[in-house]
C-alpha cells in the first residue's frame, strides 16, 4: 500500500512495544499513524502511554464482560450475527470432540466480548490492526470482521520465541527451560490458531551460560522493539 499507514492496536499491560511503536512513528521511521490504543485490562501503563502520545484510548473490560455474560446466560448474550458451528468449525484454539462443553463456553464467551471491542474498533478508519502484548487469542468471529477479503491478513502480533517453536504465553520461558542457546522473537500475521499465523520477521539472540530467564527475558525484549517497527514498516511499504 502506499500513503501513510493507519494502525490500531491492543495492549494488555505495560505497552513496552507500543512505545517502540509510538517512538518509530514520531520518528519516520515508520509511514504510519496510531488511530487507537485498546486495552482489556483497565488502568494499565501501556493507556497512559497511549494518552501521553496523544492517542485515542478505550478500554473493553474482559472480565467484566465474561462475569456480566454468565449472569444474564451465554445464549441470550451472543452477537446476532453469530454463528457457533461455523466458528467450531474453523478454529484451532480448542477440541470441540474432545470436550464440546468446554469448546462451547470457550468461543462464546470470546465472541461476546470479541463484539464489544469490534464496536470500539469501528469508530476508526484502520487499515491493520497491532497485537502489542495483548494476552487475549482471537477467534474466527473477530478475525472474519477485521480480514474481510480472502487471502488478506490485517492483524499482526509479536510472539516471545522463533516460531513455530515454543508457541503459547510463555515463550522465553520454554525456550530457556529447553536449554536452547539461541532465543528470538517472531512478528506474524494472525490466523485460525494459537502463533501459527504466516511469519512476517524474526529476530534471534544468544543465550550464554550463565544467562537466567530475567537475561533472555531482558534480550528478548530489546530484539522485539527493534523487529515490530520494522515488521509494520513492510506491511506499510507492501512487502
Amino acid at each position: 500500500m502506499t500513503g501513510t499507514l493507519k494502525i490500531g492496536t491492543l495492549i494488555s499491560g505495560g505497552g513496552t512495544n507500543l512505545q517502540a511503536i509510538i517512538d518509530a512513528c514520531a520518528a519516520g521511521t515508520i509511514d504510519a499513524d496510531i488511530q487507537f490504543t485498546g486495552s482489556d485490562i483497565p488502568g494499565v501503563k501501556g493507556l497512559e502511554r497511549a494518552a501521553s502520545a496523544g492517542i485515542d484510548t478505550f478500554v473493553v473490560d474482559y472480565a467484566k464482560i465474561f462475569l456480566r455474560a454468565r449472569e444474564q446466560g451465554l445464549d441470550t448474550a451472543l452477537p446476532k450475527d453469530f454463528d457457533l458451528e461455523e466458528i467450531l468449525s474453523k478454529q484451532r484454539l480448542v477440541n470441540p470432540e474432545t470436550d464440546r462443553k468446554k469448546a462451547e463456553f470457550f468461543i462464546k464467551t470470546r465472541a461476546i466480548a470479541e463484539r464489544a471491542l469490534l464496536d470500539r474498533i469501528a469508530a476508526y478508519d484502520m487499515d491493520l490492526l497491532v497485537l502489542a502484548g495483548f494476552m487475549r487469542v482471537l477467534t474466527p468471529y473477530f478475525i472474519d470482521r477485521i480480514n474481510t477479503s480472502p487471502g488478506e491478513y490485517r492483524i499482526m502480533n509479536i510472539h516471545p520465541a522463533l516460531l513455530p517453536a515454543f508457541p503459547g504465553t510463555d515463550g522465553y520461558g520454554d525456550t530457556f527451560r529447553y536449554g536452547c542457546k539461541i532465543g528470538g522473537c517472531t512478528v506474524h500475521f494472525i490466523d485460525y490458531g494459537e502463533d501459527t499465523g504466516p511469519i512476517i520477521g524474526q529476530k534471534a539472540f544468544e543465550i550464554k551460560a550463565g544467562d537466567t530467564l530475567d537475561d533472555v527475558k531482558k534480550n528478548g525484549l530489546e530484539k522485539e522493539w527493534e523487529l515490530y517497527p520494522a515488521c509494520i514498516q513492510r506491511f506499510a511499504q507492501g512487502l
